[in-house]
């Protein structure tokens, strides 16, 4: 590719997902990241495009659980035009890839929501793959999850799940109540498999990592509590170098003090969302199982029983809690919201980094806000929210 091609955007700070390189340019050639590198090495042919005073380059948000967004839920629209709509939504908020999260519900659904999400592998790069969260659960922790739907698997799901696909997969399941070997067959044909809505006990969450499991969904909520005698699951993932598990930074799902001991442990956290329709939306309420959710305060998406159904969080917004609510480094849940989702699946070599060989997905935020103000997906500049704000 000539010289000409190639393109520069520099900014004050330029995180690369390890080091902050101080006036530093990004070399963008096609969709990809050529190199990071002081301005005055840039070669003359290659134009140069200047981010505003202060703020910092730093690699795209990807995040692992996104039930819906822009006032779309994926459950309710189980095609290739959902995810797009649901990924555009979230755009806005620095996530440059994402999982399209598909939870409990009737098999027919569920096969067209992996079918949707694969049409679109290779054609969107914002999609990854897809998560199943559910139907695998324990009825005893549903959460918002419809107990009619919760089932264990047959044949037919091992033939869905296990057959040849182009993207990742994520499922969600509670390993207590899946055949013996599942989790291994599984994790044998290249699916990422998590822990979450379980009653596992400690020994039942130990065993399904050694099958392969690598995952804990939403650590604390719908699972088995840690207590002194019954460590349960949170014990298991915590103890494990091995495993990573999602954190909801919204201030309501897990208490600050609680994350703050959870990233003591050994296993390595990353950021989700968990998001659902209002995200990126216009209404404050949306309808799940033929129930209505709703906002309250704006903070919160519950039942009108006051379970607990998905957030009203963004990637940014996670980014930011983790600095503001539990006393995070920048840099580090910068980490925990790109290279670590991108560990997780397998993808970091590929994702989650500003360095030669990675795809070009960016973003540039105000460190002092901590607000996403642009971003670049494969190398495609996307809206300039501060400027339409």
């Amino acid at each position: 590719m000539s010289g000409e091609s190639r393109r520069a955007i520099t900014a004050d700070i330029v995180f690369d997902g390890a080091v902050a390189h101080r006036n530093a340019a990004v070399i963008v050639e096609g969709g990809d990241i050529a190199g990071v590198l002081p301005p005055g090495d840039l070669p003359q042919s290659v134009s140069v495009e200047r981010l505003p005073a202060g703020i910092w380059l730093a690699p795209g948000f990807i995040d692992v659980q996104v039930n819906g967004g822009g006032d779309v839920l994926f459950n309710d629209s189980p095609t290739p035009d959902a995810i797009r709509a649901i990924a555009a939504a979230h755009r806005h908020f620095g996530t440059t890839s994402l999982l399209p999260t598909f939870i409990t519900d009737s098999p027919a659904k569920m096969a067209a929501a992996v079918d949707a999400a694969e049409q679109l592998i290779g054609l969107d790069p914002c999609i990854l793959g897809i998560h199943l969260e559910g139907p695998f659960l324990s009825p005893q922790k549903p959460g918002v999850h419809a107990p009619e739907y919760i089932r264990q698997p047959d044949d037919a799901d091992v033939a869905l799940l296990t057959r040849k696909r182009k993207g990742a997969m994520l499922v969600t399941l509670a390993p207590e109540e899946v055949p013996a070997g599942f989790v291994r067959r599984l994790t044998g044909a290249g699916i990422r498999v998590s822990l979450g809505h379980s009653m596992a006990t400690y020994e039942q969450s130990r065993a399904a990592i050694a099958e392969g499991m690598t995952g804990f969904t939403h650590l604390f909520n719908a699972m088995r509590p840690l207590a002194s005698r019954d460590p349960g699951p949170i014990a298991a993932a915590l103890e494990c170098p091995d495993v990573w598990f999602g954190m909801i930074v919204d201030g309501f799902h897990v208490d600050p003090a609680v994350l703050r001991i959870a990233l003591r442990g050994l296993a390595k956290p990353m950021l989700v969302t968990d998001a659902m329709p209002p995200v990126g939306g216009t209404r404050a309420e949306f309808t799940l199982y033929g129930e209505t959710i709703r906002v309250s305060g704006g903070k919160q998406c519950t039942r009108e029983d006051g379970v607990l159904a998905g957030s009203v969080l963004d990637m940014a917004a996670a980014v930011r809690n983790c600095v503001r609510l539990i006393g995070m480094p920048l840099e580090t849940a910068l980490r925990l919201a790109s290279i670590h989702p991108a560990a997780f699946l397998g993808l970091d070599r590929r994702l989650g980094r500003l360095a030669r060989g990675y795809r070009a997905d960016m973003v540039a935020l105000d460190p002092d806000k901590i607000e996403v103000v642009r971003s670049w997906v494969a190398g495609a500049s996307t809206i300039d929210y501060a400027a339409q704000s």
